[in-house]
């Protein structure tokens, strides 16, 4: 019985020691992410917010300033990502319409000059 209580005993000082350590001593510093490393829930969560934006704005230049955080494709390319991940994370039918239609005036869309998405 004595060596179950010790047994115990470490196990919940490991547990202790671990969690002071990795959260008070020396947390992890996450510095300089690109939005990139975002999970794809995530980025299609954004890419939503900002085709909800263009929405209310009418504003496709901005819109597509927003979507550049994601790298160098083109707009209609990185929010087709979320338009297709939309059914699997349970996304409502009218927030699939608002990404298909943001998704067909990006397709059309063309920078205006000194716009660089």
């Amino acid at each position: 019985m004595k060596k179950w209580l010790w047994v115990i005993l470490a196990f919940a000082a490991g547990i202790g020691l671990g969690l002071l350590y990795g959260w008070a001593i020396d947390p992890v510093d996450f510095v300089d992410l690109t939005p990139e490393t975002l999970r794809a829930d995530f980025r299609a969560d954004y890419i939503l917010m900002v085709a909800e934006a263009y929405e209310a704005e009418h504003d496709l230049d901005l819109a597509a300033r927003r979507l550049a955080i994601f790298g160098s494709n083109p707009p209609a390319e990185i929010a087709s990502e979320a338009l297709q991940f939309g059914p699997s994370a349970d996304y409502s039918p009218s927030e699939l319409s608002t990404l298909e239609a943001f998704v067909q005036d990006l397709r059309g869309w063309q920078p205006s000059s000194g716009v660089t998405p």
